[in-house]
């Protein structure tokens, strides 16, 4: 089916391009500080705001994505069953018509994953944020995971270049009875360029909600290297790439899989570990490096042995 030919969202929001859907309402200190207005492409400009919102439900033997919406410059590519082990669960790409981030973008993304769906979500490349002299750019990504549902995300890199200021936040609403891993893996600017922590603000949050709004945990990232070194040993000590990785699930005990997670992370000679969320509700690690390659490649490992535990398959190579 041509993605065109998808129906609107029912139950979505009447106006998805208002501004105050993908604007956050409330930015940590280290990114407020420089909100403005733009001379040039002010927030709202044509190309400013991309919108994308997705549902996927379990139709038959597979999952199927059953409404899409999306604005320039973010926008999907076509779902595919590329994976052996699980044929019934769509890989969707996320994808932007720029060549990165700029000064006053402001991207918002919404997928609902419906009772007993499957699906994997990531990025076609690195997120690059650029170098801004005004104001700051933000993503807004929300998960909506139903009952049985099992969601995978992904992305690839963020790369936060010199003086960008960025915000993203993540928040998730997941029955109790739904699977969530997440991945997320940001460098400190361009590191073959010599570029280290140079940027002027990355910050982040990740909210995991119940479906009656329960806080199951929160995880806030600030890095602000012009405020406060980010190079000691409580932050990123003196490594230039972090990634997390997190796990939502009752499917199997959290300290077996936080157990899984610290054995195969202490075969990779990084600076990692694992750990048990509050309540309970899975487990979630940490990786430190100086090279992408060797932290994508212990994501990868951690991200396996979750798939073996929780679905008996292993993970495809991306």
């Amino acid at each position: 089916m041509d993605l065109a030919e998808l129906g609107d969202r029912s139950d979505g929001p009447p106006d998805r391009l208002a501004p105050a859907r993908y604007t956050a309402g409330w930015l940590p200190r280290q990114i407020a500080r420089y909100a403005s207005v733009v001379d040039m492409l002010p927030v709202g400009s044509p190309g400013k705001v991309g919108v994308l919102d997705l549902a996927f439900e379990r139709i038959g033997d597979r999952t199927e994505l059953t409404a899409h919406y999306q604005k320039a410059p973010l926008h999907i590519a076509r779902p595919l069953y590329d994976d052996p082990e699980r044929p019934d669960m769509p890989s969707v790409m996320f994808l932007s018509s720029s060549g990165g981030v700029i000064q006053g973008d402001r991207y918002r993304i919404d997928v609902t994953c419906g009772a007993g769906s499957s699906v994997h979500l990531s990025t076609a490349a690195a997120t690059r944020i650029y170098r801004m002299d005004q104001d700051y750019a933000s993503q807004l990504v929300n998960f909506s995971v139903g009952p049985g549902a099992y969601l995978e995300y992904l992305p690839g890199h963020t790369i936060p270049y010199v003086d960008s200021r960025y915000y993203q936040r993540i928040a998730v609403t997941a029955d109790p009875e739904a699977t969530v891993v997440l991945g997320e893996t940001v460098m400190g600017g361009r590191l073959a360029r010599g570029e280290r922590h140079a940027y002027a603000a990355y910050c982040g949050d990740l909210e995991v909600r119940g479906p009656n709004g329960q806080l199951v945990f929160y995880d806030p990232m600030r890095l602000a290297p012009p405020e406060r070194a980010v190079t000691g040993p409580a932050v990123l000590a003196g490594f230039g790439v972090v990634a997390s990785f997190y796990v939502v699930t009752c499917v199997r005990p959290a300290r077996e899989l936080a157990d899984a997670m610290h054995d195969t992370l202490a075969t990779t000679g990084l600076r990692a570990g694992a750990g048990v969320l509050p309540g309970e509700r899975g487990a979630w690690a940490r990786i430190l490096g100086d090279r992408s390659l060797d932290v994508t490649a212990a994501l990868h490992l951690t991200w396996d042995v979750v798939r073996r535990l929780l679905i008996g398959v292993p993970a495809p190579d991306r």
